[in-house]
């Protein structure tokens, strides 16, 4: 269907004016949810405005949505957001909404990552064995420093071997050391 978030708001202004589940608490949570979460979107100001109880809802809603409507694709965007948020039962009532689902295509406009975020590719086993060697090293620099175990010193040494020359220096002095 290739529509825009702007020309889907263009579409579905008339049903969302028309629909008496949209009260005033849930336009004003709409509102609210424009206004925290995407301020950018929705200034203090604006939202003051749209919020005003004085003006009756049908012509609140319908100047947010005019003003959705001139701060572009974006904004349009956060808002079926909102609404899908909020009011799910009116979002999946949208003309809109109710087209792409006869069509076949995917109901939600939310863009969906095609990619995932790997932090780390490595197996359990790594960080087991990681933690091990660490847990070991702790337990070797413990009992190491009490005469109550001979050969900690000599366990250290050869621990140096298979280590760059900087930590087997560090090791073979703290093995001299202790003797």
């Amino acid at each position: 269907m290739g529509e825009s978030f702007h020309e889907q708001l263009l579409i579905d202004s008339r049903f969302l004016k028309s629909d008496r589940r949209l009260d005033t608490e849930l336009v004003d949570k709409l509102i609210l949810q424009l206004n925290r979460i995407y301020p950018q979107v929705l200034t203090d100001k604006e939202a003051s405005k749209f919020r005003d109880l004085d003006v009756p809802t049908c012509v609140r809603l319908a100047e947010l949505l005019s003003h959705l409507q001139e701060k572009g694709e974006e904004a349009c965007r956060e808002f079926y957001r909102a609404l899908h948020l909020h009011v799910e039962d009116v979002y999946f009532s949208l003309p809109t909404r109710l087209r792409l689902r006869e069509s076949g295509d995917p109901v939600s406009p939310i863009p969906i990552p095609t990619h995932k975020h790997v932090l780390n590719d490595h197996s359990p086993f790594f960080f087991l064995s990681c933690f091990s060697l660490a847990v070991g090293a702790a337990l070797l620099y413990y009992y190491g420093e009490s005469k109550q175990v001979s050969g900690s010193s000599s366990a250290m040494g050869l621990a140096a071997m298979g280590l760059g020359r900087k930590v087997r220096d560090v090791l073979i002095w703290y093995t001299e050391d202790g003797k």
